[in-house]
């Protein structure tokens, strides 16, 4: 009996071990099949959000991982990571993409443009110069992807000036260089003055270095040296870009100008006609202005025709500049239809008169001022719903009342200067929201056009961004679309008001706000730029030469037309 029962006993306890075993034998065999636990399965998730997507017209809730840097999968089935987003009742879409950005090259500027959601930054109408040595300052040092074109201004500085500028210089620089371009003459030559043969050889071949160096392309801010460009440089400095096969990005000439025989239009259809011509990718800086139907009908039957063309706005009826620019002097600001009581000096947030602009103007040519237009109140609706139109909010460089450069520490509050250096995108989800434009268009606008743009000019970092898709750099905003706003006005103090509504913000699947706070000393931004190039492309204009070109015989036979003598 006793024996029985510890054979009973013993075959109990085998047979309970042998089924443990077997457990865990199971278990070790799932482990090593799915090859992870499943809490290390992402490096980032975001669950539960809705998941749209521009390109592709994809909008429903998902689950969302990330994997170095990229969106690996989109799905209904539950997935887990290291880093977990709770993304209920908002939206989970691309990173905003900015071509007209002048304050992301100071770290204030950074932080307010996450808070917008902005992860792509680039200046494509002032744009820089010096640019390999540009990109190779904020090669690890950047919590936002960065870029820029060739600036055609700072190069007539450099040439027509006689400025050195030997070390980079961008939107943080452009007021300190124009005012020292008054110092030597009193006379800003890059703004009001010709280039000779000779000056726009050592232009161009200077932009073309930029260009060999991986410049996005050549920007230029034609309508503030609208008497010193002539056609003859427009068109050589839009060829330079068109050599490499690279966009040209212009604040036209004449533009808010209403009266014949000088319309904005006839500056903007400047630009397209050269565009055309050299078959070149073309953008239109802050097309937002008196004409820009006019304008944007010419862009949509352009791109039916398969050319790669478009156009900006920025959702404000006031605009922004330096005091001393060409258009505002007293002989050209009657043809804007406006007089110094639209504009608006940032350091009181009182409305200006001739007398307090002619003072100003007389010790600080680059003061920086805004200027209201009436007529964009009924405008700016319209622009929420223009296909290929994008948001580019033209960022001023970050300041404070005195006049000097914001810090990262720096509180909101501090800086002086037009609200939609902080606020562009948020607002332009809040007008959609109270206009009733569908959510995905505006969207399109914030990201994926101007990548999908920028992508056909060739710019491969361009063609992985601006799109909520599975295989995509993980550039990500997530936003409560109820109630995200921009909060900046233009009063004193408040003109720095960060956007609310966009808790969460990725930059090459790196989270770099969190919980609506800006993570400092995180630096994930990647350069997006062309490569360099060995040679450059550049050949000198000589005037024999160039009329010889044009007068080159015509051998009618080759060209089908039968002998000269029938």
């Amino acid at each position: 009996m006793i024996w029985n029962s510890f054979v009973s006993t013993c075959a109990a306890a085998a047979q309970r071990m042998t089924v443990a075993i077997l457990a865990v034998t199971v278990s070790l065999t799932l482990v090593a099949c799915s090859g992870t636990t499943s809490s290390d399965d992402y490096d980032v998730v975001i669950l539960n959000g809705r998941v749209m997507d521009p390109e592709t017209n994809f909008d429903a809730v998902r689950n969302v991982g990330i994997e170095d840097g990229r969106i690996v999968t989109i799905t209904k089935e539950a997935i887990e990571g290291s880093e977990s987003i709770d993304a209920t009742r908002h939206v989970v879409t691309a990173g905003f993409i900015d071509t007209h950005h002048h304050g992301a090259g100071n770290p204030w500027g950074v932080k307010a443009s996450l808070r917008d959601g902005v992860t792509t930054p680039l200046d494509l109408e002032l744009g820089t110069i010096n640019i390999d040595a540009w990109y190779a300052q904020r090669e690890g040092e950047w919590a936002v992807n960065y870029g820029a074109a060739a600036s055609h201004e700072f190069h007539r500085m450099r040439v027509l000036d006689r400025m050195p500028i030997s070390e980079p210089a961008d939107g943080n620089d452009f007021a300190r260089l124009r005012n020292e371009s008054y110092k030597a003459d009193d006379t800003p030559d890059w703004a009001v003055t010709k280039a000779s043969l000779d000056q726009l050889n050592e232009m161009l071949a200077s932009i073309d270095e930029e260009l060999r160096a991986g410049a996005l392309g050549v920007a230029s801010t034609t309508g503030y040296m609208g008497k010193g460009v002539t056609t003859l440089e427009l068109f050589n400095v839009q060829k330079a870009a068109a050599n490499y096969g690279r966009v040209y990005a212009s604040h036209v000439r004449l533009l808010g100008n209403s009266n014949p025989p000088t319309e904005a239009t006839l500056g903007a259809f400047e630009q397209i006609a050269n565009g055309v011509a050299l078959n070149q990718p073309i953008l239109l800086s802050h097309n937002n202005n008196f004409g820009w139907w006019e304008v944007e009908e010419h862009l949509q039957l352009l791109r039916e025709q398969g050319y790669n063309v478009w156009s900006e706005y920025y959702p404000y009826t006031c605009g922004s500049s330096t005091i001393g620019s060409e258009f505002i002097k007293p002989d050209n600001i009657g043809a804007l239809g406006l007089d110094y009581t639209d504009m608006i000096d940032p350091r009181t947030g009182r409305n200006m008169n001739r007398t307090e602009y002619d003072k100003i103007v007389a010790r600080d040519p680059a003061y920086v001022i805004i200027l209201c237009i009436p007529a964009r109140e009924e405008w700016l609706p319209m622009w929420l719903k223009v296909p290929h139109m994008t948001v580019a909010g033209d960022q001023m460089p970050p300041v404070n009342e005195a006049g000097d450069s914001l810090t990262w520490d720096d509180p909101y509050e501090a800086y002086n200067g037009h609200p939609r250096t902080v606020g562009t995108h948020a607002k332009t989800l809040r007008l959609a929201r109270e206009h009733g434009v569908p959510l995905m268009q505006i969207l399109a606008q914030n990201s994926y056009w101007s990548a999908k743009h920028l992508g056909d000019s060739g710019i491969k970092a361009m063609k992985e961004r601006g799109r909520m898709q599975e295989g995509m750099v993980a550039d990500i905003v997530v936003f409560d679309p109820e109630n995200v706003t921009d909060n900046g006005k233009y009063t004193v103090g408040e003109n720095g008001l960060p956007s609310t509504g966009i808790p969460y913000v990725l930059v090459n699947g790196t989270v770099t706000v969190q919980d609506s706070k800006v993570v400092n000393g995180v630096f994930p931004g990647q350069p997006i730029r062309f490569a360099e190039e060995s040679k450059g492309r550049f050949e000198p204009l000589e005037k024999k030469a160039y009329l010889d070109n044009l007068l080159a015989p015509v051998d009618f036979a080759d060209e089908g037309l039968g002998s000269m003598s029938k």
